[in-house]
């Protein structure tokens, strides 16, 4: 198969890339970023380099393939998250028409059934809406749950104020889901025969914040880590303070917010998994404790 990949070389991308030339699949990897194009390659797939603005340049690296892989990468210099996000989702979507797609797994999120309220997660419920304007194209929407990774951005925190935690409290749920899982089920359905529009949700582990806080803490020597609950004020400080802008903090907050509410986790608990992925909490505290004592 001919297959386009959107993510350049990403915590999702680089793995899929890897699966789907394993496989024997050209593979066209798109970045933005033309020092990337030298890793691509090295992976055995081609390199485009170009925007997700460009519809022309998308158009063309989208024709020819069989099926292609979206997701919407960040862009913490927007001045209306919202809006930027939906905004490349209409972009994918003319690109998708002009070149004759008919085949797209498209990453969504956890909670993106929701419109509005959700922080970034509702651009990506736009993303959800405007894919069902194409006609005549098969679209899978993975939907994975709040990924471990997003945890690494509280090494400086532990090393610093010796907790960690955030605007949903101590025993507050998280469903979460590694990559290199999610990875693994967008490379099968790349190669899979779906027809229609449907979603796949993807989780690897369901737990607490304060299981969380426990087993990291027993991966960096520190078995009495707490999680700790922040105001909405003080988390929208926090992320300000951690050089990110005022529009990104607040999205995350209000990400937050719906964490805390457990809006998040209702649609995915009538539509759960028939199993979760590979990598357990347990796992990615290995993974964890190698970046906090790096």
């Amino acid at each position: 198969m001919k297959i386009t990949v959107t993510g350049s070389l990403g915590n999702i991308s680089k793995p899929l890339t890897t699966q789907l030339v394993k496989a024997g699949h050209q593979v066209t990897v798109i970045s933005s970023s033309p020092d990337k194009a030298e890793a691509i390659t090295a992976l055995g797939a081609i390199p485009a380099i170009g925007s997700v603005d460009d519809i022309a340049f998308l158009t063309g690296a989208f024709k020819g393939a069989d099926a292609i892989y979206t997701m919407i990468p960040n862009n913490f210099s927007a001045t209306n998250y919202r809006q930027y996000i939906g905004g490349v989702g209409k972009n994918y979507a003319e690109a998708i028409k002009a070149a004759g797609v008919t085949k797209v797994v498209n990453l969504s999120s956890i909670g993106a059934h929701i419109d509005g309220g959700t922080g970034p997660i509702s651009g990506i419920h736009d993303v959800e809406q405007i894919y069902k304007q194409l006609d005549g194209v098969a679209i899978k929407h993975l939907r994975p749950a709040f990924f471990y990774t997003n945890l690494l951005a509280n090494i400086d925190m532990i090393k610093h104020l010796g907790f960690l935690g955030a605007n949903y409290g101590d025993n507050s749920r998280v469903v979460l889901v590694h990559p290199n899982d999610i990875a693994e089920v967008a490379a099968e359905e790349l190669q899979s025969n779906f027809t229609g529009t449907s979603i796949r949700y993807i989780s690897s582990d369901d737990r607490t914040t304060n299981e969380i806080a426990s087993v990291l803490g027993a991966a960096i020597g520190k078995p009495d880590l707490k999680w700790v609950d922040f105001t909405d004020e003080q988390a929208l400080q926090g992320i300000e303070q951690a050089g990110l802008p005022a529009e990104i903090a607040r999205n995350y907050v209000e990400m937050g917010t719906a964490v805390k509410s457990t809006i998040l986790w209702e649609d995915y608990d009538q539509h759960k998994p028939a199993q979760f992925g590979k990598t357990k909490l347990e796992d990615f505290a290995v993974e964890f404790g190698r970046r906090f004592n790096g």
